[in-house]
């Protein structure tokens, strides 16, 4: 693979990447179960230095990188229903996107880029995973709660109060 199709490659995997990433913080104001929202934000954080990864890439090998709306999330249903139709289409994306870039990742004869992008898509079904047991009701996704710690019900709806 030439560098000017890696580049190109890198771009293409960075704006998929970005579109999720985006879908995921929109997605998290419309999860208000405690620790399903939780997991949002930790997947959230780990595709903030994803994107980051790849937008170093880009810019190392002297190319532009492309910017992505925030989408407007449709639900279907309302409360809990709305919910796990936004943590289904997530895990539905999940598998998509690995399906789509696992076969292309391995013709990549760069091994520091092939790696990072492997790595990603390993995080990306460990997200997945998550996704799948929110949709199964565990709750200890992120880890157990101590004995007789509570959630008070739910997330706020702003994050940051001040």
């Amino acid at each position: 693979m030439k560098a000017a199709e890696l580049l190109t490659l890198l771009q293409e995997f960075h704006r998929d990447k970005l579109a999720m990433y985006r879908r995921h913080v929109a997605a998290a104001r419309h999860v208000g179960h405690y620790d399903f929202n939780n997991t949002y934000q930790y997947v959230i954080a780990r595709e903030d230095m994803q994107v980051a990864w790849l937008r170093d890439a880009i810019l190392d090998m002297g190319g532009p990188v492309a910017d992505v709306e925030e989408p407007q999330i449709e639900t279907s249903g309302k409360g809990e229903e709305a919910q796990r139709s936004v943590i289904a289409d997530d895990s539905d994306e999940a598998q998509r996107f690995v399906d789509k870039w696992r076969p292309r990742i391995e013709t990549i004869a760069h091994a520091r880029h092939r790696n990072m992008l492997r790595v990603i898509l390993g995080e990306t079904l460990e997200h997945k995973r998550f996704f799948d047991q929110a949709l199964a009701g565990r709750t200890d996704l992120l880890g157990p709660r101590a004995d007789g710690a509570g959630t008070g019900g739910g997330v706020l709806p702003t994050r940051w109060v001040g």
